[in-house]
């Protein structure tokens, strides 16, 4: 979980087939992970997309702001699906405390904002505003751009180790639906109400 890029998280199967004697089937999982990841990271590469969105992530929490440094994993994913981190230019790697209003001053334009939580039923915009009425005055937020995943119905830490190409995919359909017509995300959705 400390690792700062999708594929080197699931570059973990391979020491762990080490482990099991199973080190010929490992190598091939990740060669098949790693081989549809890079050929998705390839449809966002420089000059490839005309507009690279900026996302927000994160959500208040107990008074403070929490979200990742601009070289985290998360980073390194919205990096890769074609879009920039709010918090890119930040040379932290792990969890960031930040006020509302230093969220606000940086991201308040951000095209899209990224949630992650385990909420008891039907996540939606009220349910944000309930939390917090100052989350309607992000342009993600007026705009219907919250991308989100529940972890009460998708087992996010459980398996997104082993599937960065997955949760690649399901940015991607997002940030540049074009790209991936036909694909359904599994993790992530973009809340409709």
């Amino acid at each position: 979980y400390k690792e700062m890029t999708p594929l080197g998280q699931a570059e973990w199967v391979k020491f762990v087939g080490l482990l099991l004697g199973e080190e010929q089937k490992a190598n091939e999982t990740f060669s098949t992970i790693a081989t549809r990841y890079n050929e998705l990271k390839a449809l966002t590469a420089e000059g490839k997309v005309k507009r690279r969105p900026v996302v927000l992530s994160g959500e208040m929490r107990g008074g403070n702001w929490y979200a990742v440094g601009g070289e985290s994993f998360l980073a390194q994913l919205f990096k890769d699906a074609g879009a920039d981190y709010f918090l890119k230019d930040d040379p932290r790697s792990g969890g960031v405390y930040l006020d509302f209003e230093t969220v606000y001053n940086q991201a308040d334009q951000a095209d899209y904002w990224r949630i992650l939580n385990s909420y008891p039923g039907q996540h939606t915009y009220e349910t944000l505003l309930a939390q917090d009425e100052r989350y309607g005055d992000f342009k993600a937020f007026k705009q219907k751009g919250v991308i989100y995943c529940n972890m009460r119905e998708k087992p996010y830490y459980e398996n997104m180790p082993m599937e960065p190409e997955l949760l690649l995919a399901d940015f991607i359909k997002v940030f540049h639906p074009e790209l991936l017509p036909d694909y359904v995300p599994v993790y992530y959705h973009q809340l409709n109400d």
